[in-house]
């Protein structure tokens, strides 16, 4: 990366630092939107980069990285906040029957290329914790199951939409 501040992005640049930090990336694109993104995977976990505010150029100065699971059975809605107030810079949002993880990133008035690396390092750590607080909830989930009234749901199970069969953005 070089020295110089980052005031646009594109997606070969995007693809160029996230295989810098060792990731498989792919370009695919929205058939509904006929828009470019990225593709790429941590943890097991597929995650999409999405281009979002754009020049006249056709770069743009913001990204969001979105990573969806498919919730099979119902998720308490105090998991998806107690991640939200345990946690900072992405979000967690459940949108039945999907759970969304998304982080935002700007280069809007400029920002160095250690800034942009700093955010993909905080997208994997956060998914990565992600993937182990639900295993964790989900686990704690089941076994509460099991020992209560048989009224009692069973404990949801969490894929990936891409396993699923279903798309992996959330319109």
């Amino acid at each position: 990366m070089s020295d110089n501040p980052i005031t646009e992005l594109a997606l070969d640049s995007l693809r160029d630092a996230l295989q810098q930090v060792g990731y498989r990336v792919e370009e695919a694109t929205d058939p509904v939107a006929n828009v470019s993104y990225l593709r790429s995977a941590t943890g097991g976990l597929a995650f999409d980069v999405r281009p979002g505010n754009r020049l006249p150029d056709g770069s743009f100065v913001d990204i969001a990285f979105t990573a969806v699971l498919q919730v099979q059975g119902e998720l308490p809605l105090e998991l998806v906040n107690r991640w939200n107030a345990t946690r900072r810079f992405a979000r967690l949002q459940l949108s039945q029957p999907f759970l969304v993880l998304t982080l935002d990133v700007s280069v809007a008035g400029g920002v160095m290329p250690n800034h942009l690396r700093a955010h993909i390092e905080i997208w994997d750590r956060l998914v990565q914790e992600l993937i182990a607080y639900l295993r964790d909830e989900l686990r704690q989930l089941s076994a509460k199951s099991e020992t209560t009234a048989p009224a009692m749901p069973k404990a949801p199970t969490l894929e990936t939409a891409v396993e699923a069969g279903a798309s992996g953005t959330v319109q």
